[in-house]
């Protein structure tokens, strides 16, 4: 966040000086207001820039085991061009690697799925996913096969063609 803030100063510094530098040449014909508004405008097309920019720079950069399962598109009053092209400010994505089947139901499976967010910490919770009941419960505390399925779980139901499901059955 501060090198994003660092980057909108600059940039705004970058084009003023443009200006002034143009104005120069002009020999001072240009309005007194083009530098600020100028700079302003920069400012606010970098900042929109790097929004726009956070969910393909944090997806280039994950390792090749995690697979993105889900996004979170967002639209803002204060950011009316988000009604025309939402930008991706959240997602989730699931551990291929660490994804475990149960010996007694291999139609069980437990994985780890990834939470990110533009200005939030990545998160990570244990899942278990039943390809056979089509249902996926979050899991709280520690997660693992031991015996039977544990008998503490939210199972939930999602609609057909739920993403995680999908990725994680293989369609």
């Amino acid at each position: 966040m501060f090198l994003e803030l660092i980057a909108v100063i600059f940039a705004g510094i970058a084009v003023a000086g443009v200006v002034l530098l143009l104005n120069r040449t002009f020999k001072g014909h240009l309005p007194r207001w083009l530098a600020p508004v100028a700079a302003g405008l920069a400012m606010i097309g970098v900042t929109i820039a790097s929004e726009y920019g956070w969910y393909s720079r944090t997806v280039a950069g994950l390792p090749e085991v995690l697979t993105v399962t889900e996004t979170v598109a967002n639209r803002s009053f204060y950011r009316p061009w988000t009604y025309a092209l939402p930008y991706i400010d959240r997602f989730a994505a699931i551990d291929a690697a660490t994804m475990k089947s149960h010996a007694d139901h291999p139609q069980v499976h437990l994985a780890e799925l990834y939470f990110f967010g533009r200005w939030a910490a990545v998160s990570k919770l244990p899942v278990w996913l039943d390809c056979g009941s089509g249902r996926r419960a979050l899991s709280t505390g520690t997660a693992e096969f031991s015996g039977g399925l544990p008998a503490d779980l939210n199972w939930i139901e999602p609609a057909a063609g739920d993403p995680i499901l999908t990725h994680a059955c293989g369609g």
